[in-house]
């Protein structure tokens, strides 16, 4: 698979990051396969996530195939860059199209990426995951990992203003040891263990976070159990940048 696009898109973005002096950290790189195919499954608090979420493979010097929701493709500036990085459309009332294509990529070699939570959650927390990233990981026979992203939310979070300007921001990445899920394993079983193993991540990297709120305004960012005003976790709705497909 040619790779012409994906290459200056990412200049561009550590270009930005430079600017911007994001202070980045990524952690258990070394868990991403250096070859084959592998499902990554992110947890999705904000509309960059698949940035950094993809930022965190680049140790291994792979590049991640993301599931991005149909509209996204259909963007006249987002839909050729998106294509061009060989991303996958999932269209929501016909998820099995997405699912055979990203089962297709996994079998070439490629590192899939989903969001198993389907949709930006705004209390900050791994909400109820669906059950598309440990089907692909198991009938495409390859691993299953975790990974966990943090801070990102601070520069564009749903139903919060903008921040892309925002300077010296800290985000971590955080990846966890794969799971090597079976055809034949309880589909409960595998999504229980991914949710707790995201979750799991995702607590260290907030616990150690270094920058704290610095005020009740500025606690949004902050999830309800940790002292900050973010609500309780919701029931998964709608509408997110990403997508993970329903699959039969």
């Amino acid at each position: 698979m040619s790779d012409i696009v994906y290459p200056p898109v990412i200049a561009l973005a550590r270009l930005a990051f430079r600017a911007l002096d994001l202070r980045i950290t990524v952690d258990g790189a070394e868990h991403i396969p250096s070859t084959g195919g592998a499902v990554l499954a992110c947890n999705h608090i904000s509309y960059l996530d698949f940035l950094f979420a993809g930022l965190g493979a680049l140790p291994a010097r792979r590049y991640v195939r993301f599931m991005a929701k149909q509209e996204v493709f259909d963007h006249r500036i987002s839909g050729p860059l998106m294509r061009g990085m060989h991303h996958i459309p999932v269209d929501r009332n016909a998820g099995i199209g997405s699912y055979r294509a990203a089962l297709a990529a996994l079998k070439d070699g490629q590192i899939i990426g989903v969001f198993p939570e389907a949709t930006i959650g705004q209390s900050f927390t791994v909400r109820e995951i669906k059950a598309g990233a440990s089907r692909m990981a198991a009938v495409g026979g390859v691993p299953l990992i975790p990974m966990a992203v943090w801070g990102n939310h601070r520069l564009w979070a749903k139903g919060q203003p903008r921040a892309l300007t925002r300077r010296h921001t800290p985000i971590s990445i955080v990846i966890g040891e794969p799971l090597l899920p079976g055809r034949r394993d309880p589909q409960a079983t595998v999504m229980a263990e991914l949710q707790a193993r995201m979750s799991a991540l995702l607590d260290r990297a907030q616990r150690e976070y270094p920058d704290k709120p610095a005020g009740p305004e500025d606690s949004w960012w902050q999830p309800a159990h940790l002292g900050g005003s973010a609500p309780a976790p919701e029931t998964p709705q709608q509408g997110s940048v990403d997508a993970e497909p329903t699959v039969p």
